[in-house]
Protein backbone atom coordinates (compact mmCIF):
# COMPACT_ATOMS: atom_id res chain seq x y z
CA UNK A 1 0.00 0.00 0.00
CA UNK A 2 1.30 3.61 -1.10
CA UNK A 3 1.67 6.67 1.38
CA UNK A 4 -0.02 8.71 -1.11
CA UNK A 5 -3.09 6.61 -3.96
CA UNK A 6 -5.49 8.68 -6.21
CA UNK A 7 -8.01 5.79 -8.07
CA UNK A 8 -9.85 7.95 -11.09
CA UNK A 9 -9.74 11.13 -9.33
CA UNK A 10 -11.80 13.92 -10.94
CA UNK A 11 -12.48 17.59 -10.15
CA UNK A 12 -14.65 19.82 -12.18
CA UNK A 13 -15.40 23.73 -11.51
CA UNK A 14 -18.30 25.34 -12.56
CA UNK A 15 -18.03 29.04 -13.88
CA UNK A 16 -21.07 29.95 -14.90
CA UNK A 17 -22.68 27.76 -17.14
CA UNK A 18 -19.30 26.01 -18.10
CA UNK A 19 -18.09 23.33 -17.00
CA UNK A 20 -14.15 22.70 -16.32
CA UNK A 21 -12.68 19.45 -15.89
CA UNK A 22 -9.20 20.68 -13.58
CA UNK A 23 -8.32 16.58 -13.01
CA UNK A 24 -9.76 13.62 -15.54
CA UNK A 25 -9.50 10.93 -14.00
CA UNK A 26 -5.83 10.80 -12.59
CA UNK A 27 -4.70 7.25 -10.87
CA UNK A 28 -1.14 7.85 -9.00
CA UNK A 29 0.38 5.93 -6.03
CA UNK A 30 3.69 6.96 -4.16
CA UNK A 31 5.53 5.23 -1.80
CA UNK A 32 7.22 6.47 1.44
CA UNK A 33 10.34 7.72 0.59
CA UNK A 34 9.67 8.99 -2.69
CA UNK A 35 10.78 12.18 -3.80
CA UNK A 36 8.61 12.86 -7.03
CA UNK A 37 8.29 15.56 -9.42
CA UNK A 38 4.84 16.87 -10.92
CA UNK A 39 5.44 18.66 -14.09
CA UNK A 40 3.01 20.23 -16.61
CA UNK A 41 1.84 23.37 -18.75
CA UNK A 42 -0.16 26.04 -16.83
CA UNK A 43 -3.71 24.53 -16.99
CA UNK A 44 -2.32 21.34 -16.70
CA UNK A 45 -4.08 20.42 -13.57
CA UNK A 46 -1.12 20.27 -11.22
CA UNK A 47 -2.22 22.94 -8.87
CA UNK A 48 -5.39 21.62 -8.38
CA UNK A 49 -3.78 17.80 -7.77
CA UNK A 50 -1.06 19.34 -5.07
CA UNK A 51 -4.70 20.97 -3.46
CA UNK A 52 -6.47 17.28 -3.42
CA UNK A 53 -3.14 15.91 -2.13
CA UNK A 54 -2.69 18.97 0.75
CA UNK A 55 -6.63 17.88 1.66
CA UNK A 56 -6.87 22.15 0.32
CA UNK A 57 -9.83 20.84 -1.96
CA UNK A 58 -11.89 17.56 -2.49
CA UNK A 59 -12.53 15.46 -6.16
CA UNK A 60 -15.56 15.41 -7.48
CA UNK A 61 -15.27 11.86 -7.81
CA UNK A 62 -12.45 9.16 -7.10
CA UNK A 63 -10.81 8.13 -4.19
CA UNK A 64 -7.66 9.82 -2.14
CA UNK A 65 -5.89 7.72 0.12
CA UNK A 66 -3.41 8.64 2.71
CA UNK A 67 -1.71 6.13 4.97
CA UNK A 68 -4.58 3.89 3.63
CA UNK A 69 -7.30 6.30 4.93
CA UNK A 70 -9.81 7.74 2.39
CA UNK A 71 -9.49 11.17 2.99
CA UNK A 72 -11.77 12.53 0.41
CA UNK A 73 -14.27 11.39 2.33
CA UNK A 74 -14.14 12.88 5.66
CA UNK A 75 -15.26 16.24 7.39
CA UNK A 76 -13.66 19.85 7.30
CA UNK A 77 -12.22 19.61 10.98
CA UNK A 78 -10.92 15.57 10.07
CA UNK A 79 -9.02 17.18 6.94
CA UNK A 80 -7.93 19.85 9.01
CA UNK A 81 -6.37 17.59 11.83
CA UNK A 82 -4.66 15.58 8.74
CA UNK A 83 -3.09 19.09 7.03
CA UNK A 84 -1.75 19.71 10.94
CA UNK A 85 0.02 16.28 11.30
CA UNK A 86 0.43 14.53 8.43
CA UNK A 87 1.23 17.14 5.52
CA UNK A 88 3.86 19.70 5.15
CA UNK A 89 3.75 22.08 2.96
CA UNK A 90 6.02 24.95 0.96
CA UNK A 91 5.08 27.29 -1.04
CA UNK A 92 6.55 29.88 -3.73
CA UNK A 93 5.73 32.89 -1.59
CA UNK A 94 7.50 32.01 2.01
CA UNK A 95 4.25 33.16 4.10
CA UNK A 96 6.69 34.00 6.89
CA UNK A 97 5.18 36.46 9.55
CA UNK A 98 7.47 39.48 9.06
CA UNK A 99 7.35 41.10 12.63
CA UNK A 100 8.20 37.13 13.83
CA UNK A 101 11.46 35.67 14.38
CA UNK A 102 12.95 32.34 12.17
CA UNK A 103 11.99 30.19 15.13
CA UNK A 104 9.18 31.90 16.04
CA UNK A 105 7.94 31.29 12.53
CA UNK A 106 8.88 27.46 12.92
CA UNK A 107 6.76 27.13 15.85
CA UNK A 108 3.27 27.76 14.70
CA UNK A 109 1.82 24.78 13.73
CA UNK A 110 2.74 23.56 17.07
CA UNK A 111 0.81 26.74 18.55
CA UNK A 112 -2.05 26.38 16.24
CA UNK A 113 -2.29 22.61 16.22
CA UNK A 114 -4.94 20.76 18.01
CA UNK A 115 -2.37 18.63 20.38
CA UNK A 116 -0.76 20.80 23.76
CA UNK A 117 2.75 20.83 23.13
CA UNK A 118 4.78 22.74 25.81
CA UNK A 119 6.45 25.81 25.30
CA UNK A 120 10.00 24.46 25.76
CA UNK A 121 9.02 21.78 23.55
CA UNK A 122 8.07 24.36 20.84
CA UNK A 123 11.15 25.62 21.10
CA UNK A 124 13.10 22.65 21.13
CA UNK A 125 11.67 21.25 18.09
CA UNK A 126 12.08 24.17 16.28
CA UNK A 127 15.37 24.30 16.84
CA UNK A 128 16.00 20.98 15.54
CA UNK A 129 13.99 21.32 12.27
CA UNK A 130 15.75 24.87 11.68
CA UNK A 131 19.22 23.03 11.99
CA UNK A 132 17.85 20.41 9.88
CA UNK A 133 17.95 22.95 7.18
CA UNK A 134 21.54 24.64 7.91
CA UNK A 135 20.32 27.61 9.58
CA UNK A 136 21.74 27.24 13.05
CA UNK A 137 22.19 30.69 14.95
CA UNK A 138 19.75 32.06 12.16
CA UNK A 139 17.04 31.51 14.81
CA UNK A 140 16.46 35.01 16.14
CA UNK A 141 16.75 36.44 12.96
CA UNK A 142 13.53 38.39 11.11
CA UNK A 143 12.58 37.61 7.42
CA UNK A 144 13.38 40.63 6.48
CA UNK A 145 17.30 40.02 7.61
CA UNK A 146 17.49 37.13 6.01
CA UNK A 147 17.69 36.18 1.54
CA UNK A 148 15.10 34.70 -0.07
CA UNK A 149 17.05 31.11 0.19
CA UNK A 150 17.07 31.38 4.04
CA UNK A 151 13.41 32.68 4.31
CA UNK A 152 12.36 29.54 1.67
CA UNK A 153 14.68 27.13 4.05
CA UNK A 154 12.62 28.38 7.57
CA UNK A 155 9.26 27.93 5.51
CA UNK A 156 10.82 24.44 5.13
CA UNK A 157 11.68 23.80 8.54
CA UNK A 158 8.10 25.03 9.55
CA UNK A 159 7.19 22.18 7.65
CA UNK A 160 9.06 19.62 9.16
CA UNK A 161 8.48 20.84 12.86
CA UNK A 162 5.73 18.30 12.93
CA UNK A 163 7.65 15.51 11.41
CA UNK A 164 4.70 15.03 8.96
CA UNK A 165 5.14 11.73 6.50
CA UNK A 166 4.46 13.56 3.19
CA UNK A 167 5.89 17.05 2.56
CA UNK A 168 3.98 19.10 -0.83
CA UNK A 169 6.58 21.71 -2.21
CA UNK A 170 4.56 24.19 -4.65
CA UNK A 171 6.64 26.04 -6.87
CA UNK A 172 8.94 26.11 -3.85
CA UNK A 173 12.09 27.85 -5.91
CA UNK A 174 9.96 30.33 -8.12
CA UNK A 175 10.77 33.41 -6.25
CA UNK A 176 14.33 32.57 -6.10
CA UNK A 177 17.67 32.86 -8.64
CA UNK A 178 19.21 29.91 -10.37
CA UNK A 179 21.56 29.72 -7.36
CA UNK A 180 19.49 29.80 -4.50
CA UNK A 181 17.36 27.25 -6.34
CA UNK A 182 19.62 24.85 -6.30
CA UNK A 183 20.76 25.43 -3.19
CA UNK A 184 17.37 25.09 -1.78
CA UNK A 185 16.60 22.16 -3.89
CA UNK A 186 19.59 20.24 -2.39
CA UNK A 187 18.07 20.19 1.35
CA UNK A 188 15.03 18.86 -0.40
CA UNK A 189 17.63 16.31 -1.60
CA UNK A 190 18.92 15.85 1.76
CA UNK A 191 15.46 15.45 3.54
CA UNK A 192 14.82 12.64 0.70
CA UNK A 193 18.19 10.88 1.43
CA UNK A 194 16.86 11.23 5.24
CA UNK A 195 13.74 9.15 4.40
CA UNK A 196 11.14 11.83 3.85
CA UNK A 197 8.57 11.88 0.81
CA UNK A 198 8.56 14.37 -1.03
CA UNK A 199 6.22 16.11 -3.76
CA UNK A 200 7.11 18.62 -5.97
CA UNK A 201 5.20 20.94 -7.91
CA UNK A 202 7.28 22.32 -10.71
CA UNK A 203 7.25 23.62 -14.30
CA UNK A 204 11.49 24.07 -14.55
CA UNK A 205 13.38 20.88 -16.09
CA UNK A 206 16.07 21.88 -13.85
CA UNK A 207 14.76 21.97 -10.47
CA UNK A 208 12.81 18.44 -11.65
CA UNK A 209 16.07 16.89 -11.97
CA UNK A 210 16.55 16.66 -8.07
CA UNK A 211 13.64 14.11 -8.02
CA UNK A 212 14.28 10.17 -8.50
CA UNK A 213 10.79 10.03 -10.27
CA UNK A 214 8.76 12.84 -12.85
CA UNK A 215 5.03 12.21 -13.66
CA UNK A 216 3.73 14.96 -16.33
CA UNK A 217 0.33 16.21 -16.23
CA UNK A 218 -2.11 17.23 -19.45
CA UNK A 219 -5.45 18.20 -19.65
CA UNK A 220 -6.16 16.62 -16.26
CA UNK A 221 -4.18 13.48 -17.25
CA UNK A 222 -1.11 11.41 -16.49
CA UNK A 223 0.25 11.49 -19.88
CA UNK A 224 3.77 10.42 -18.65
CA UNK A 225 5.40 8.81 -15.16
CA UNK A 226 9.10 7.34 -15.29
CA UNK A 227 11.84 6.80 -12.80
CA UNK A 228 15.30 8.53 -13.41
CA UNK A 229 18.56 8.67 -12.26
CA UNK A 230 19.50 11.01 -9.96
CA UNK A 231 22.95 12.34 -9.57
CA UNK A 232 24.81 11.61 -6.88
CA UNK A 233 25.01 14.04 -3.92
CA UNK A 234 27.91 16.21 -4.74
CA UNK A 235 27.62 15.56 -8.44
CA UNK A 236 26.95 18.67 -11.01
CA UNK A 237 23.48 18.10 -12.84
Amino acid sequence: MGLVELEKVVRVYRMGEVEVRALAGVDLAIETGEFVAVMGASGSGKSTLMHILGCLDRPTSGVYRLAGVDVSTLGANAQAEIRNHQIGFVFQSFNLLPRTSALENVELPLVYGDGAVRAHERRQRARAALAQVGLEGREHHYPSQLSGGQQQRVAIARSLVTDPPLVLADEPTGNLDSTTSHEVMAVFSELHHAGKTIILITHEQDIAAFAERRVLLRDGQVVEDRQVSVPARGERR
